[in-house]
């Protein structure tokens, strides 16, 4: 049975004009937290295993010790994260004395310093990974798809897939600027690290998509160019949504088991992925037809 994923293209460009249009929203609005990755200072996570230590005791007793910013949070599991300016080994170890006083039981799970002109490298650097890729990635799908330039140029397809890929860039950024208003949940390198691999992803499911609407121009009998890339869509929907299917349940059993250092690294992966595979069959084709359409209407 044949789906006809063209003629409801319109409701699939709804579909994500409001997820884009919300994402960037939320992005001017609140815009991204950065973690010391990027902005410098200190992150310190610990816990209390067997005494139930409130926040304000937390900060009551760092407080004492720390002039100037002092965040402190408490997760649902009893980690407590404090974020607080740049401080040094022999600063560190005071705060941890003044912390085992309060309950024996004190285990510290991570502490990060990173100076502000090392985080400002950082984000740097981070921007230009992520510019370098797009443009890797648009001039290769143009080459290899060059002998595809009938009915559509070849750049075409390298256009839409630079489009794909704010699609699927911008929605988490977007899920990630109402996690750092609502849940003061801050990006690090590793969530630098999930947009690249999002972005691998989701060119290797447009590529698949395209690469078989190309071996339907060059197979079938039907001229039909519609006809040909609705053919290819359904052919390659069922391996695209197995593939990603398995992805996201290896990524949801990691977020609930694993390391809680890499939870929201997990999500970041497990919403690209998901916003990847949705985009690469509604989206990137469809826009295809539009080039075809447009070129249609000119002649």
């Amino acid at each position: 049975m044949k789906y006809d994923f063209i003629s409801k293209r319109k409701i699939f460009y709804v579909i994500s004009g409001i997820s884009i249009g919300l994402s960037i929203l939320a992005l001017a609005l609140w815009g991204l937290k950065f973690g010391i990755d990027f902005s410098g200072g200190t992150l310190w996570e610990f816990r209390f295993n067997d005494v139930n230590i409130e926040k304000a005791n937390i900060e009551e007793t760092l407080r004492a010790k720390i002039s100037g910013e002092l965040m402190v949070q408490k997760s649902s599991d009893g980690v407590f994260s404090v974020r607080t300016k740049e401080i040094n080994e022999a600063e560190h170890q005071n705060l941890a004395s003044s912390l085992k006083s309060l309950a024996p039981d004190f285990e510290e799970l991570r502490f990060e310093t990173i100076g502000p002109t090392v985080g400002k490298t950082l984000q740097t650097k981070s921007i230009q990974a992520i510019v370098f890729a797009v443009l890797g990635i648009s001039i290769y799908i143009t080459y290899a798809f060059r002998k595809a330039s009938l009915p559509v140029a070849s750049w075409k397809y390298g256009l839409a897939t630079i489009f794909t890929l704010f699609h699927d860039v911008i929605i988490p950024l977007g899920v990630f600027a109402w996690l750092g208003k609502f849940k003061q949940i801050e990006i690090d390198t590793n969530f630098v690290t999930a947009m690249l691999v999002i972005m691998g992803f989701s060119v290797h499911d447009t590529i698949v998509v395209f690469d078989r609407i190309r071996e339907k121009i060059r197979t079938s009998n039907t001229k039909n160019f519609i006809e040909l890339v609705n053919l290819g869509l359904n052919e390659t929907v069922v391996r695209s949504f197995n593939t990603s299917l398995t992805a996201i349940l290896a990524l949801v059993a990691v977020y609930f088991w694993g390391s809680y250092t890499l939870q929201y690294f997990i999500l970041a992966m497990i919403i690209g992925i998901g916003v990847g595979t949705y985009s690469s069959i509604a989206i990137a084709s469809p826009m295809i037809i539009e080039f075809w359409l447009h070129q249609q209407k000119k002649k």
